[in-house]
């Protein structure tokens, strides 16, 4: 049994994995995906790896994998815990000294989101995030998101990513192919750019996969387990 370790995006919470997590104890395996203090002020980056890592408590055998901005707090528990695996998932990949505010400028988020928007008439980055986020998710599970939605905008988005590169910890990505918030070709182009891969993994979903197609991607990251990564920085 492999514990599979959850960094959810900052808008999100614990709650919006557990049909992930029902799907991969099905497969025989254990998620756990607790809320992380991204809304919270006075909270580090540190502070917010701590609480995966204590949810963790000690097993052995883990992946840590991070949603959306979950990207940045996924390699600092991989790192910690001797992960045997980082897993991005539609993940803002961090470098160095960069913070989560100011990835968006450095992977030319922007540029992406307009090509994408001319291409299927303005979806993608579209004001309403029923269209942008919850346009795959079933109407129940959509307006649970809509109502539980945290803070976004705290000071934690500026605070420089702590480490001095990524943990050398084998690395995937997993793009979702419907996304209208970052956009697939950029996600494609930050795993080759930041971590090396040129053929990552993919799913038929929107940013919020786990809601739309939760065992899809459960079954996707028990696969990752028998198929040979790449490491961070070198090939996919």
């Amino acid at each position: 049994m492999t514990t599979f370790a959850v960094a959810h995006g900052s808008g999100d919470g614990g709650w919006a994995w557990r049909p992930v997590a029902r799907a991969l104890a099905a497969l025989g395996h254990r998620c756990v995906a607790p809320d992380l203090p991204t809304d919270r002020d006075d909270a580090t980056w540190g502070d917010v790896a701590d609480v995966l890592v204590r949810a963790v408590d000690g097993d052995p055998d883990v992946v840590a994998v991070g949603h959306s901005s979950g990207g940045l707090v996924a390699p600092l528990v991989a790192g910690r815990v001797g992960a045997r695996l980082q897993v991005h998932v539609a993940g803002m990949v961090p470098t160095p000294g960069e913070s989560a505010a100011g990835w968006f400028d450095a992977v030319g988020w922007r540029e992406a989101v307009a090509v994408a928007a001319r291409a299927d008439g303005g979806r993608t980055g579209h004001p309403d995030p029923a269209v942008t986020f919850w346009h795959d998710v079933p109407p129940a599970l959509a307006a649970a998101a809509a109502a539980r939605e945290r803070r976004t905008d705290g000071p934690l988005g500026a605070e420089p990513w702590p480490r001095a590169a990524l943990p050398d910890v084998p690395a995937r990505y997993v793009v979702t192919t419907l996304d209208r918030f970052l956009p697939p070709a950029l996600q494609r182009r930050v795993a080759a750019d930041r971590l090396g891969l040129t053929a990552p993994d993919a799913v038929a979903a929107g940013h919020c996969v786990h809601l739309a197609r939760p065992h899809a991607l459960a079954a996707l990251l028990a696969g990752l387990l028998d198929d040979p990564p790449g490491r961070p920085g070198g090939g996919g």
